[in-house]
């Protein structure tokens, strides 16, 4: 038999899960923005799936397989990506997201410093936010 989730919480800004092997695993939120931006009740309103290896939150559009939990992960949020938005609190990371192709989640993992955006994703954000500045100029102009 394979590990399966036996319990799931969330506490200190981090999702937990006890599993059949008898280990407490943890990751922070900041890894699955969707969970981190939804209320309690909708973090608590989750279903295991059958086989006992995934969490799914309809109500979010959120799944997470227990294989997530395995490798610790901790927010870095000193990163070029996170001091981008913090100069400009006022930018909608879904619309830059979406100005960007990619999902909001994503960016938001890139903000946290979960995940690292590549060389040339890197170079897409900061052309993508010039063109915002662009397109705010010439319409205030």
């Amino acid at each position: 038999m394979d590990e399966m989730i036996k319990k799931v919480w969330f506490e200190n800004g981090r999702i937990y899960i006890f599993t059949t092997k008898e280990r407490e695993l943890s990751q922070p939120l900041e890894l699955f923005p969707n969970l981190k931006d939804a209320t309690s009740s909708q973090r608590e309103a989750f279903t295991v799936n059958k086989w006992g290896d995934a969490i799914r939150w309809a109500g979010i559009d959120e799944d997470i397989h227990i294989s997530s939990f395995f490798e610790p992960v901790e927010p870095q949020y000193n990163n070029e990506v996170a001091r981008l938005f913090a100069l400009f609190p006022q930018l909608n990371v879904s619309e830059v997201a979406r100005s960007l192709g990619i999902h909001k989640s994503l960016l938001s993992q890139y903000i946290y410093g979960v995940k690292t955006p590549s060389e040339k994703r890197m170079q897409e954000i900061k052309s993508t936010l010039h063109t915002l500045g662009m397109q705010l100029i010439a319409a205030t102009a």
